[in-house]
């Protein structure tokens, strides 16, 4: 994967030789969250490089890249060109992404991906215009090659190539009368493309692909034995939704019931009007207007359906509960195979359980975050939520990730929304956080509020979500949190709250970006020694965690939120040093960390190793 930020003039084909540095492949450093380096793995990407010059060596001479690159020149003229690169290219970088993301939550996303109604629409068009012209087997030879190259054209795609493949097989398998069973063709299929690219089991796309393509083909007689064909697409849309279920847990960590509905609503809006369109336009450009129209309509009918979303938050499952999600799906499509829709119910009640699985299984845990440059940690008490502060990224909206994280746990709600301080690095995330994610409470620091707290009360107000400053103390059912540092101060970082909890036994001090000023004012005020976890003042600077501090409170675990490589140089070596005797976590090198109590004993997991 190559990054360059300069202007240089290339088409599709071209040869060139890149200078710049190679650079690993990022991990996911949150718990349960998207892994970017094996996503890159399933589309054979090792390894990154910024690039600092980039050399041509010859243009493009190669026929089928010169017709790729006139049919991306034809497409980027129209004006709805970044539908047509969906819809004929399953290329869908180019279409706003509030769109995508209502395609997604609205479960319509497939309909962009380049799969089996590509294949089938232009399979049909093709041997109906061939067997007009004469009628011979040979004519599945001629689509094969179509296809083969149409595969080209869409960057050989995972879904693009099992549905070719399926096609080519199907028809030597019908050609030649050789009866071998379809299902045998497909999982012949699926071993082939797993032996040439192991990786793909990373790629979510491949996944959904042909896990429904499975089940699809396993009920195939349930779909078929359908006359009516809403009737054929609302049974599709129940396997469909069903099977993608594990799935959408522990990639998205909720589901949307009204699924199957808005698959019924769209499916044969795209499959009769706009896919088929999207080919003729090209074609016949009059048709243009039309096909605005129609590009129009979807996107707002997909925003306008999106009001009615019904989201039921699911957290992250292992392995054990994927295989018992999936004994019971197919125990369920068999009894539906039997026209007993009744045992619908028992998945409705499997989701129930687990989307209040923290109420039945209550526990206690805290993650620190990690939010790159800042401070960021999740308390879970007992189905009780606290986030002390949000992090705040300004080079991308961090809120996203914690929104994800709090979703894999299961979280739907924020008791508690505590900020630090005013800082950017602690707080720049809240507003976002605010404004996509139920809070029902926020708590801010002594001292006078600077311009972004002023902007988040504003936006609390407006929502009335409740709000205190400069508190003493917070009761979380049978535990408390108190904070100590009530005075007030002429900077952010000292009026940081600094946080004291004991849980089952176990103490933690959360220390925000409180100097060494602060430090020596706690001490004389309380005894707070034999502290089992620190989170560290101020990312590890040497404003803070004093030789003095540190040799009082006696840190067992001590947790520096810093960002990897940063620009200031925490945390500071003398820090460190005044650390050497108790555990050091840091989520530059260890991701989040998580603390879990389990049997009144303290556990520590890091996303990293």
């Amino acid at each position: 994967m190559v990054y360059y930020y300069g202007n240089i003039n290339l088409n599709l084909g071209d040869k060139i030789t890149v200078y710049g540095t190679l650079q690993p492949l990022k991990v996911n450093t949150n718990f349960n969250l998207f892994n970017y380096k094996k996503y890159m793995l399933s589309l054979n990407t090792y390894w990154k490089m910024n690039v600092e010059k980039i050399k041509l060596i010859h243009r493009n001479t190669n026929i089928l890249y010169k017709m790729k690159n006139n049919l991306i020149d034809k497409i980027n003229n129209k004006s709805s060109s970044q539908y047509l690169k969906a819809f004929i290219l399953g290329d869908t970088s180019n279409i706003d992404s509030n769109i995508v993301n209502s395609y997604k939550d609205n479960g319509i996303i497939h309909l962009f991906s380049i799969s089996g109604m590509h294949v089938t629409f232009l399979s049909s068009i093709l041997l109906y215009i061939l067997n007009k012209i004469k009628k011979t087997n040979f004519n599945y030879f001629i689509i094969s090659l179509f296809l083969l190259f149409y595969m080209f054209l869409t960057n050989f795609s995972n879904s693009i190539i099992r549905s070719t493949l399926l096609f080519i097989c199907f028809s030597i398998n019908s050609i030649f009368d050789l009866k071998v069973n379809k299902m045998n063709i497909f999982l012949l299929i699926l071993s082939i493309t797993i032996i040439i690219n192991p990786y793909n089991i990373y790629n979510t796309g491949y996944i959904f692909s042909y896990t429904i393509s499975f089940y699809l083909l396993l009920f195939n007689k349930i779909i078929n034995s359908k006359k009516n064909y809403i009737t054929k697409i609302f049974i599709t849309s129940i396997i469909s939704f069903l099977v993608s279920i594990p799935i959408l847990i522990n990639n998205y960590f909720s589901i949307n019931l009204m699924t199957i509905i808005n698959n019924i609503i769209f499916v044969p809006f795209v499959s009769f009007f706009i896919f088929p369109l999207s080919f003729i336009s090209l074609i016949l450009p009059k048709l243009d207007i039309i096909y605005d129209f129609l590009i129009n309509i979807l996107e707002n009918l997909s925003l306008f359906i999106l009001k009615f979303k019904f989201e039921i938050i699911l957290c992250h499952i292992n392995l054990f509960m994927i295989i018992f999600y999936y004994i019971i799906i197919t125990f369920i499509l068999y009894k539906i195979s039997k026209d007993k829709y009744i045992y619908l119910l028992f998945i409705v009640l499997i989701i129930f359980v687990h989307s209040n699985i923290n109420i039945i299984n209550k526990k206690s845990f805290i993650t620190f975050l990690d939010v790159d440059q800042g401070d960021s940690a999740l308390m879970h008490l007992n189905n009780k939520n606290i986030l002390i502060d949000t992090g705040g990224l300004i080079y991308y909206d961090i809120s996203n990730n914690i929104i994800n994280y709090l979703k894999s746990e299961g979280i739907k709600k924020l008791d508690y929304l505590i900020l630090t301080h005013g800082d950017f690095d602690h707080m720049g995330a809240s507003i976002n956080l605010v404004n996509n994610f139920k809070i029902k409470k926020v708590i801010l620091n002594c001292g006078e509020f600077n311009e972004l707290e002023k902007e988040l009360i504003e936006i609390l107000n407006k929502k009335e979500i409740l709000y205190y400053s400069c508190i003493k103390e917070l009761k979380i059912n049978n535990n408390k949190l108190y904070f100590l540092n009530n005075g007030n101060y002429d900077n952010e970082n000292d009026n940081s709250n600094v946080i004291y909890m004991k849980l089952n036994n176990y103490k933690f001090l959360f220390m925000g970006d409180a100097t060494s000023k602060v430090e020596k004012l706690l001490l004389k005020k309380y005894d707070f020694n034999y502290i089992d976890v620190l989170k560290v003042g101020h990312h590890g600077s040497n404003t803070s965690s004093s030789k003095e501090f540190i040799n009082s409170i006696i840190p067992k675990y001590s947790i520096i939120s810093v960002g990897k490589n940063n620009r200031y140089g925490h945390p500071n070596k003398e820090v460190l040093k005044n650390l050497d005797n108790s555990k050091i976590y840091r989520t530059d090198y260890n991701g989040s960390i998580k603390f879990i109590i389990k049997n009144s004993r303290l556990k520590v997991y890091t996303c990293i190793s």
